[in-house]
C-alpha cells in the first residue's frame, strides 16, 4: 500500500463530508476552524484530504456511473457514498483505475447494508433473523442445505435454528441453533456466543468450539482465550450502549460508530470511567448526559466535529 494513501474508511467518510461542505459554498469562520483542526489532528487526515482532492479532479475523465453520481448527484447519500467509494478505491488497491470502476468495493454491493447510525433486521429463509449494526454489510447465500453469510464490514447478530456458516476476513464460523454476535475489525474478528453451538476455523488450525456465554477475538495469526461476555455484547441489537466501568475514550469510540463526522476525546479525560445504559438513537442526548455525570465539557464546532474535554 502506498503510505501517502493509507487511511481508514472512517477517515475517508470525514474527508468526503468536508469536500461536500465546501462544494456548497465558502465555509464560515467556525467551519473553517473545524476543518483546519481536523486536517491538523492527524497525518492520516491530511493524507485523506490531499487524496480526495486528487480524486475529485480526476472525476471529469471518468465515464462510469459511479463517477457520474459523485459529480452530478445532489448533496445526498448516493453522492456521499460514491465519493467515499472513489476515495477508498484510489487509496490502496493494487489494481488499475479502469479495473476499479468495474470491481468496486464488495461492501458497497453487498446483499444487505446498513448506513451509519442505523440498524437493520433481515429475515432468513427457513427461519431465523440476521441483524446488521451501524455501517455494516453482509452477503447471504442459501442454496439447498448450504447457508452462508459473508460479513464484509461492521457487525451482525445471527439468530437461527438452522446450520449456518459465517465467513469473515480472518476465518470461518460454523453455527448451529445459535445466537451469535460477530464484529469485523480491520485486523481481527470478535465473536460472542449467547446460545447454541459455534465452531471456529482460523489460522490453519484445527477447528475449536466456543463455549456458550463466552467471547473471543481471532486474527490472521492468533486466537485469544475465551472470556466472559462483556456488558455491551449484543446490546446494540436492542438499541442500547451499555457501559460497565468503561473508559470514556473507549465509550466515545463506540458512540462514534453511530454518528457521522468526528467525535474526539481529549487525552486528559480519556481514562475517566463511565457506567450506564444509553439509547443509541439519541447520541446528542448521551453527550449532554456526559456533562452531568462527569467533569467534562462537550464542544461542538459543527454537527460533525465534536470534542469532549475537561471542564474548566
Amino acid at each position: 500500500m502506498n503510505p501517502s494513501t493509507d487511511f481508514s474508511s472512517q477517515v475517508a467518510e470525514q474527508a468526503v463530508h468536508w469536500l461536500l461542505e465546501m462544494q456548497q459554498g465558502p465555509l464560515n469562520p467556525r467551519q473553517q476552524q473545524a476543518w483546519q483542526q481536523w486536517v491538523d489532528a492527524h497525518s492520516e487526515h491530511r493524507r485523506a484530504w490531499e487524496h480526495i482532492q486528487r480524486v475529485n479532479s480526476r472525476l471529469r475523465g471518468l465515464s462510469s456511473p459511479l463517477a457520474h453520481a459523485a459529480l452530478n448527484a445532489p448533496k445526498s447519500g448516493s453522492r456521499r457514498q460514491a465519493l467515499k467509494l472513489l476515495l477508498i478505491l484510489g487509496a490502496g488497491s493494487a489494481v488499475t483505475w479502469g479495473m476499479r470502476e468495474h470491481n468496486p468495493l464488495p461492501s458497497l454491493l453487498a446483499d444487505y447494508r446498513s448506513p451509519i447510525g442505523q440498524r437493520r433486521k433481515v429475515p432468513l429463509d427457513g427461519g431465523g433473523q440476521l441483524q446488521l449494526n451501524t455501517a455494516s454489510a453482509a452477503d447471504v447465500r442459501v442454496v439447498g442445505s448450504q447457508r452462508l453469510i459473508r460479513l464484509l464490514e461492521g457487525e451482525i447478530l445471527l439468530s437461527t435454528a438452522q446450520a449456518f456458516e459465517v465467513r469473515t476476513a480472518q476465518g470461518l464460523l460454523k453455527a448451529h441453533g445459535a445466537r451469535i454476535n460477530v464484529r469485523q475489525f480491520a485486523d481481527r474478528t470478535q465473536i460472542a456466543l449467547f446460545e447454541g453451538q459455534v465452531e471456529l476455523t482460523a489460522n490453519g488450525r484445527a477447528p475449536i468450539a466456543l463455549p456458550v456465554a463466552r467471547q473471543l477475538s481471532f486474527s490472521a495469526t492468533s486466537i485469544s482465550p475465551a472470556q466472559a461476555l462483556d456488558a455491551n455484547s449484543g446490546a446494540w441489537a436492542d438499541g442500547m450502549l451499555v457501559a460497565a466501568h468503561m473508559r470514556l475514550g473507549d465509550f466515545l469510540d463506540e458512540l462514534g460508530r453511530y454518528r457521522r463526522g468526528q467525535l474526539h476525546c481529549d487525552a486528559k479525560v480519556a481514562d475517566l470511567l463511565i457506567s450506564g445504559t444509553y439509547p443509541l438513537d439519541d447520541s446528542e442526548r448521551i453527550l449532554d448526559l456526559l456533562e452531568i455525570s462527569l467533569p467534562v465539557k462537550v464542544k461542538r464546532f459543527t454537527r460533525y466535529w465534536v470534542t469532549v474535554e475537561a471542564k474548566a
